[in-house]
């Protein structure tokens, strides 16, 4: 390899230790790999350099620049994850302490705003005094600050200026305005990314081979407050860091697509050009599942464009995307030969035969993406792992799950992230409900999380119960389990979208040949008169792939597995003040569609969209009762 084009990416090196410059105020250590990037003039180091990118990479048609850039990029981020993982382990030794650091330093920069002033953040010394002095709070106590930061007003909540105002997802309720600053980030980059990275590498070892990432984003649109703060979702596209774009199949014109259907052919499209996929990669399982849909509905169109080389016109693309676009396609038609006949088998296991050297999923599978996650293992990506890595939300980053290869999904929660407390499951009710920290919560008990962070919530009710499964060191280990938002409740019952999910898993079961593909559920109160005159019950909304029609004895065994799953809800079915499950199976694609609806009414982005298990708005639940087919 010429010598010139090694010294032309040199500068990659100091550009990717330049963002730990930006993070950490100063320059570490050197970390072991590099030596031989930076000191490039060494012939030796050149040699030996290429001899471990070569060892390392897969695929064809990779330039030098983005081979080296790919490669520098992981051996920092490597060596980064490897020094923060090693910060984390020392920080669950000490959580007492690290909690209360974490607050103090959260309390210290924002003393000196108009509520770090209201309630006195410069006199507070320690975790104590702060619950002594702060209320719990819900988004209703924010709402008006917030609105006045959007205004323009300064050192309201936070002493800096947020990045963003970043709205929820709406899942559990309406959409809510947070705050996204700087620290957020930053926290989010260190704590959770290269720890995640770290475990990841150390439990797949493949994925440390210079293979290209499917990642399926969509660039999210903004819109600007008074002051000119952008409002979005929280999360940035990867066009935003070109430099790291040869970590994708998907080339940077495709990330100004506006259209997530047009994207999406997109990702499809760059990804089958290259067989050497090594991840895919997304937010939520769920995007993922999405996907492998469209590829099946969409599989010809794609191979034709494959063969040769073009974009199909079906798609809405403005004249200098496609241009830029075009000028990456190129006939090939022995690529498009391989994956006809693969297509036309099926699409049981597709996902291995299209990238043979496909190593990860890397999504989050838990929650209320539980059962996109279990689709993608038993149908399109058998025989491929899975990693859910983090636990996180608008609010920051809650949990790192160390353990990738663990069917479980548990998550160590990151002590310098955020200062935890934990309402007990049962006193959520409690008008003056006392919290614990936590070393004082007990493993096998299910808390609701309040957390202080760092981008202007105090002491703040995030409405996710968690479940205690253990200890790493000091610090707990948590599973989710449900949004308080979530709850089936028509009499005081309290069904969680847990409890209700496996009992629906047991009915399905009974059902020869049904494979549940979503659900949704609604209390009887919101549908009116659209559904009759009855007890109160729980109208439930399925979309099935294997039937066409289920029998009134079908149906029952959903209520009858409810009751055998939850003792509260069979003393109201016995006592007739709940009537029984009403199970609705709605047409095929209907849950699609559903989603674009509430996207569309939310403002929520592809990347951070969660279907609602427990519908809160009319309208949804008339729309999915106008697909009913059975």
């Amino acid at each position: 390899m010429a010598f010139s084009s090694f010294l032309v990416f040199v500068p990659i090196a100091f550009a990717v230790l330049s963002v730990a410059f930006a993070i950490n105020g100063e320059f570490p250590a050197m970390p072991a790999p590099l030596p031989a990037a930076a000191g490039i003039c060494s012939l030796a180091g050149m040699a030996l350099l290429w001899r471990d990118i070569s060892s390392k990479m897969k695929g064809e048609n990779r330039t030098v620049g983005s081979l080296l850039s790919q490669y520098l990029a992981v051996k920092f981020v490597g060596w980064l994850g490897g020094r923060q993982r090693r910060k984390l382990e020392a920080d669950t030794l000490k959580v007492k302490q690290v909690q209360e650091e974490t607050l103090l330093k959260r309390l210290r920069k924002n003393a000196d705003t108009c509520y770090g002033r209201q309630y006195e953040f410069s006199s507070i010394e320690d975790a104590e005094g702060f619950r002594a002095r702060h209320p719990i709070t819900t988004y209703e106590h924010y709402r008006e600050f917030i609105k006045r930061i959007a205004a323009g007003e300064e050192k309201v909540i936070i002493a800096e200026k947020p990045v963003i105002l970043a709205m929820t997802s709406g899942t559990s309720g309406p959409s809510a305005m947070l705050l996204s600053t700087k620290d957020t980030n930053t926290e989010f980059f260190l704590q959770g990314v290269t720890v995640c990275l770290d475990a990841m590498r150390r439990a797949f070892s493949d994925t440390d081979s210079l293979q290209r990432t499917t990642k399926f984003f969509y660039t999210p649109t903004f819109r600007q407050s008074e002051a000119g703060i952008p409002i979005g979702p929280n999360s940035s596209t990867p066009a935003s860091s070109r430099h790291m774009l040869n970590l994708y199949t998907t080339p940077a014109p495709a990330f100004e697509v506006p259209s997530e259907k047009d994207t999406l052919y997109l990702h499809l499209l760059f990804a089958l050009k290259d067989p050497s996929v090594g991840t895919l990669e997304s937010n939520f399982a769920s995007t993922v599942f999405y996907a492998f849909t469209a590829l099946q509905e969409r599989w010809q169109e794609l191979v034709e464009d494959i063969e040769r080389g073009e974009i199909s016109g079906a798609l809405s693309l403005d004249p200098k995307v496609r241009a830029g676009l075009e000028a990456l396609m190129k006939p090939d038609p022995r690529r498009a030969a391989q994956l006809r006949p693969l297509f036309q088998d099926g699409f049981s296991g597709i996902a291995k035969l299209l990238w043979p050297d496909l190593h990860l999923v890397l999504a989050v599978d838990s929650g209320s993406n539980q059962i996109y996650g279990e689709m993608l293992r038993d149908n399109y990506c058998k025989g491929v792992p899975f990693y859910s890595p983090f636990y996180a939300a608008t609010e920051g980053l809650i949990g790192v799950n160390l353990w990738p290869q663990e069917a479980s999904r548990r998550y160590l929660l990151c002590p310098r992230s955020m200062f935890c407390e934990f309402l007990p499951e049962n006193s959520l009710e409690e008008e003056s409900p006392q919290t614990l920290l936590m070393g004082e919560v007990k493993e096998g008990d299910s808390y609701e999380l309040v957390v202080t962070n760092a981008s202007g919530l105090f002491r703040f009710r995030i409405g996710d119960i968690v479940k205690v499964v253990g200890f790493h060191n000091q610090c707990p280990i948590v599973e989710f389990q449900y949004r308080r938002g979530q709850m089936l409740n028509v009499r005081g019952e309290k069904l969680s979208e847990a409890l209700f999910l496996g009992a629906l898993r047991k009915a399905v079961a009974q059902w020869p040949g049904a494979q549940l593909i979503d659900y949704s559920c609604a209390e009887s109160g919101i549908l009116g008169d659209s559904i009759g005159g009855s007890d109160p019950h729980y109208q439930v909304y399925i979309e099935l792939k294997g039937v066409r029609n289920l029998t009134e004895e079908q149906r029952y065994k959903l209520d009858v597995c409810l009751q055998q799953d939850s003792a509260v809800y069979k003393s109201f079915r016995i006592k007739g003040s709940i009537g029984p499950v009403r199970v609705q199976l709605v047409a095929q694609g209907a849950f699609k569609e559903l989603r674009k609806q509430m996207m569309e009414y939310t403002n929520t982005s592809p990347n951070t969209f969660k279907m609602h298990r427990v519908l809160r708005r009319k309208e949804y639940a008339d729309f999915l009762l106008g697909k009913t087919v059975s």
